[in-house]
Parts: C-alpha cells; sequence; structure tokens
C-alpha cells in the first residue's frame, strides 16, 4: 500500500486538530489561541507523537507574525506612526532595560553565572507580538490608550532584538573564555551599509515602485494574480531583511507603513488575511509542540521558579510603567498581562545563545520551556481575569451601576452604537421626544461621563454580534452607528446587514472612502460628519463678506444638493481611481461654471433693473410735477 508524502499527512493532522480543539476551546470560553496551543500539544512529541520536526514547522509559522506585522503597518499611515515615536522608544526603551535589569540582578543574586544570567534577562524581557496583537485586535483594544502603548512597546522589542542577537556571540566568546571576537572595521562598515541599504530600499521602492507596479498587477483582473503579488511582496521583504540580519516581522511592517495611504490598502488586506490567520493558527500550534514537558518533569520545581520568578518581575514593571504613564486603570490588567508572557523571539534568542556558547544547552531548553508554558499560560489568566478580576476591580473603582452590563435583552426600538460627540447629539434628540433607546460604547471613561449626566449606557462592543442581539437588535427599527473607527464602524454596519435585514442603519461617514465602504453594504442613510458644519462655516464667511443671508443660505443649500448629487456620481466608481477622479474633477468643473453662470445672469438681471430704474425717474419726476 502506497504511503502519503509527509507534506499531506502534517497538512491533515494540522487542519484536523485546529478544526477539532478551536471550537471546543471557543464554546468553553477560553479563545482561540488556548485552542491552537492545547492541538499543538496533543499531537507533539508529549502527547500522541504525531509530529516530530518541531523547529522546522515553528520556523515556517513565524510567517504567521510576520504578515500580521505587514497588516499593522497598513493600518498607520507614516504620520501617525511618527506620532508614536516617543511611546515606541521612550516607553519601548524603560521596559526592556528595566525589566532585563532587574531579571539579571534576580539571576545573579540567585548565584547563575553573569553571562547567563544576562542572555536569559535579554530573552525574558521580550514579549509575544502574536498573542498580545491578536488579543487587542479581538478584544478591539488597539485603539486604546493601553492598545497604542503595548503596540509601541511590542514594536520597539522587535527593533531591539537585532543589537540582542549581534550580542550573542560576544558574550558566548566571553563565557568560553575565548575573549572579545575581533570584527575588522571594514566588515562592521560593510554590515552596516548594507542595512542602511536594504532599508533605504524598501523605503525607496515603497514610495516610487509599489503603487505603479500593483496598479499594473490590478489592472489585469486577475485576482489569483493580485494575491499571489501580495504575498511575494511580504516574502520578498522578509527575505531581503534576513539577508542583511534584520527581522523579518520589522520589514514587513515598514513595508505596511508605506503602503498604508496607497488605494490598495484594502485588497492587500483582505488577500493576505487568511493566510495570516492560518499561519499565526500553526504558529500557536508550534509553540505547543515546543514545549518540552522532559525538562519539565526533570526539574519541576525550577520550571515553576523560573516561570513564576520572571512572570512576576516582568508585570511588576510594566504595571509601574503603565501607572507612571497615566494609562486607565481599567485597561492595566490586560496591559501588564499581555507584555508579562515571554515572547517568540525568545525561541530565536535561545537556540542562538546556546549555538554561540553564551548558554548551556540545558538552560536554554529550561528557559524555552519557560517561555512557551508562560505562552500557555497567559490566555488561561486573560480568561481567569475577564471573569473574576476586572469586574470585581471595575466595580470597586469606577462606582458604574451594576445596569451598565447588559444583561437581559433590551426592547428599545432605536438602538446607538457610540456615546461620543456625534452619538450624544442623537441620543439627546431622542430623549426630547421620549423615544426609548438602548445606547451601547466600549469606553469605561465615556461610561463615566454618562452616568454623571445621568444617561443610561450600556458597557460593550458592539462589534460583537452576541451583544447586538442582547441589545435586542433583532426587534428594533433603527441603529445608528456614531463609533468613530472607521473599521469598527464598517464591522458594525457589515453585522447589521447580515443578521438583522429589518434594521434600517443610519451610519455617521469619517469622510468619502467611508462613506463609500459603507454605501457597499447596502447602507442607505450615510451621514458624513463634518459635512453640514463645514457649509455652516462657509455661509459664515460669505455672510461676513457681504453677502446677504438669504443668498448665502441659497449657495450653501446648492453646494449640498450638487455636493450629494455629485458623491451617488461617483460612487459606482470608487474602485476605479481614474474614473473616479476624473468624475470628481467634472463634477467640481461643473458647479463651478454653473454657479458663475448664475453670478453673472444675477448682475446683467441687477443691471436691467438699475437701467430701468434710472430711465424711469424723469417721467416718474414729471407725473409729479403735473400733479403739483
Amino acid at each position: 500500500m502506497e504511503h502519503a508524502p509527509t507534506w499531506l499527512t502534517y497538512g491533515f493532522l494540522y487542519l484536523a486538530a485546529a478544526v477539532v480543539a478551536v471550537p471546543i476551546a471557543r464554546a468553553l470560553g477560553l479563545g482561540a489561541i488556548i485552542g491552537y496551543l492545547a492541538a499543538g500539544i496533543a499531537i507533539g512529541p508529549w502527547g500522541l507523537g504525531a509530529v516530530s520536526n518541531v523547529q522546522d514547522i515553528l520556523h515556517f509559522a513565524e510567517f504567521g507574525v510576520v504578515l500580521m506585522l505587514f497588516l499593522v503597518g497598513l493600518e498607520l499611515q507614516p504620520s501617525r506612526l511618527w506620532s508614536l515615536r516617543r511611546p515606541i522608544f521612550g516607553l519601548g526603551t524603560a521596559q526592556v532595560l528595566a525589566c532585563t535589569a532587574l531579571l539579571w540582578l534576580a539571576a545573579w543574586a540567585c548565584g547563575v553565572p553573569w553571562i547567563t544570567a544576562l542572555v536569559a534577562a535579554l530573552g525574558l524581557a521580550l514579549s509575544s507580538t502574536a498573542i498580545a496583537l491578536q488579543t487587542l485586535a479581538e478584544r478591539n483594544l488597539m485603539r486604546t490608550d493601553s492598545g497604542q502603548k503595548a503596540f509601541s512597546i511590542l514594536l520597539f522589542q522587535d527593533v531591539a532584538a537585532i543589537p540582542i542577537l549581534a550580542l550573542l556571540p560576544l558574550l558566548g566568546a566571553a563565557a568560553l573564555g575565548a575573549g572579545a571576537a575581533h570584527h575588522a572595521p571594514a566588515d562592521m562598515a560593510l554590515e552596516a551599509a548594507k542595512i542602511v541599504g536594504v532599508v533605504a530600499g524598501i523605503v525607496l521602492g515603497g514610495r516610487l515602485a509599489l503603487r505603479p507596479l500593483l496598479r499594473w498587477i490590478a489592472r489585469s483582473n486577475t485576482p489569483e494574480i493580485f494575491t499571489a503579488a501580495s504575498l511575494l511582496l511580504v516574502v520578498g521583504i522578509a527575505y531581503l531583511m534576513v539577508l542583511v540580519g534584520l527581522s523579518m516581522a520589522l520589514g514587513a511592517f515598514l513595508a505596511g507603513v508605506l503602503l498604508a495611504d496607497s488605494e490598495y490598502r484594502r485588497e492587500l488586506e483582505a488577500d493576505i488575511e487568511p493566510f495570516k490567520g492560518l499561519l499565526l493558527g500553526l504558529f500557536f500550534m508550534a509553540v505547543g509542540m515546543s514545549i518540552d514537558f522532559g525538562v519539565l518533569l526533570r526539574s519541576p520545581g525550577l520550571m515553576a521558579l523560573v516561570l513564576v520568578a520572571f512572570l512576576a518581575i516582568k508585570a511588576v514593571v510594566i504595571y509601574l510603567l503603565a501607572r507612571v504613564t497615566g494609562t486607565p486603570y481599567q485597561e492595566r490588567p490586560v496591559f501588564t498581562l499581555l507584555l508579562a508572557q515571554g515572547g517568540e523571539f525568545a525561541f530565536v534568542v535561545f537556540q542562538a545563545a546556546a549555538t554561540a556558547g553564551a548558554l548551556p544547552g540545558e538552560t536554554a531548553s529550561l528557559l524555552i520551556g519557560a517561555v512557551a508554558l508562560s505562552m500557555l499560560l497567559s490566555p488561561l489568566l486573560l480568561v481567569l481575569m475577564d471573569r473574576v478580576l476586572l469586574r470585581r476591580y471595575a466595580t470597586l473603582r469606577t462606582e458604574v451601576p451594576a445596569d451598565a452590563e447588559i444583561s437581559e435583552p433590551q426592547q428599545a426600538p432605536v438602538i446607538i452604537a457610540g456615546f461620543g460627540r456625534y452619538g450624544q447629539i442623537v441620543a439627546r434628540t431622542m430623549l426630547t421626544q421620549d423615544i426609548p433607546t438602548t445606547v451601547l460604547d466600549h469606553s469605561v471613561e465615556m461610561l463615566e461621563v454618562a452616568h454623571t449626566f445621568g444617561y443610561r449606557v450600556f458597557y460593550g462592543d458592539a462589534t460583537r454580534l452576541e451583544l447586538l442581539r442582547i441589545a435586542g437588535a433583532a426587534q428594533a427599527r433603527i441603529l445608528v452607528v456614531a463609533v468613530d473607527d472607521v473599521e469598527q464602524s464598517v464591522k458594525i454596519a457589515a453585522l447589521a446587514r447580515s443578521h438583522f435585514p429589518q434594521l434600517q442603519v443610519v451610519a455617521r461617514a469619517r469622510n468619502l472612502a467611508h462613506w463609500n465602504a459603507l454605501r457597499d453594504l447596502g447602507v442607505e442613510h450615510v451621514e458624513r460628519e463634518v459635512f453640514e458644519s463645514s457649509l455652516k462655516t462657509a455661509r459664515t464667511v460669505l455672510e461676513l463678506m457681504g453677502m446677504p443671508a438669504e443668498e448665502a443660505l441659497y449657495v450653501a443649500d446648492r453646494f449640498r444638493q450638487h455636493n450629494v448629487d455629485l458623491a451617488n456620481r461617483m460612487y459606482p466608481h470608487h474602485k476605479n481611481r481614474e474614473k473616479f477622479i476624473a468624475v470628481a474633477r467634472q463634477g467640481r468643473q461643473q458647479l463651478v461654471e454653473q454657479m458663475a453662470k448664475e453670478r453673472a445672469d444675477a448682475k446683467a438681471r441687477a443691471a436691467q433693473a438699475q437701467a430701468e430704474a434710472e430711465a424711469g425717474a424723469p417721467q416718474q419726476a414729471h407725473d409729479a410735477e403735473k400733479q403739483q
């Protein structure tokens, strides 16, 4: 009987384990990450033993982290990334240095040789980018204060991993008594030039070549080729970064940032997202397989001590940093836990250290096991925190009424998602007309403000289908999507259109691109948030320039109607950039010409009226004299 190819056997095992374990974990309320980790343990060397080449799988699956960083970069325009430079280099530096120093001192105080202690501290100071960003995305926390700070620290850790790896051969030489390795200045200069050249090439290529190339590929109207080009882009940049000894994930992130303003951003996201999800799942499974239970069984006490000690030390440092930097206290527990765990890059650091002689092999296995166990325990601790600690913590610290959480289905005909400036005005208007309204907002600070002024707002993330059901979306008549974030807005509208067809969606749009995205979902009632206020400002300026109020109102109304009509004419072409721009320019020119013609006609009528008045003046004077 013919045997199946190895790749087919492994592919079947990975998919079968994931399909079984992840839904079970979800049903138990443990999350998908726990399901993947459990599946990896089950089929790994210490489970059924169906998979043995764990390290090869782990190296391949790390590409899921690379794709995730590329997608994160697509969400960050260069200007926004520049605005994060201080938390990246300030907060990131403080976290890495403080955690490394305390971990090194603790290990050294326990009698560990200083080189071994330093290498262990450098690796354990790093956190899991994959688990942290995945958890932040699932919980809709990326836009929060703690989410931005966590992202900044994780990005700095990716940068810091480069000098850490460069330091390991020197520490290995010192540990072996060989003295410091000699590096010729010419070799060092050449390596530096390679790094600068590759980074500069990525930046310049992203600015000058990538968009025309993607535009050329898109014109082929072959979706699978565009998908292949998307993957080739990420793989190629990762390959270039590896050639010069830099982080693949960092290179992919940089490429994503350079394409964040591109018109193909959404298409790139849609093409890469499925691969990212599958490879991240495989990565978590590989982490589960990599847990060396043999080391745990040989030294259970030492393993427990290392695990608890490094988690506790990092948690204290990170919590203090969160407190010093003013992170809202409700967000500190999750922020602390996500960054206290070990990271996937620690595997690379400890393996490289063992190869360089900076770590004994047994110690490297022990540390790798501790990091893997921390990555396994963190999602479990997060579930425990959700169910016990955070609820109690919030009750004690915020004094939010018990009815702030939706526990029973609501029956109001109107649901408002988002209680910011926009949602508040809509809610207040409904209140004046005694129209029952259910308001949802996932900001604890906004919840406190609402209750201070007497509004009843429920805490919750409207992008969750089960929350919309409890909020009464199946019976309500209208859903007002007033959230500030564009991605959340589109996701809420998509859920409503898919699962609650009777619900009329009235949405707030940040800009024309957001307006188009909502129209694609079939949302007919979309209002651009600054449109009316901008028109009112324009009317005021016209009046201050001397135009009569009635005429200024007429001009503003004409502009409003023309702009609405133009947006509807542009909408069918919003995926064809050239046609879209052409229609926009034509529409603007038409308005300018029409308004110019109306002004000319008005002047002509005024001149004619004045001439008639002047011609009739002598006759009126003569008639007056006759009467006298």
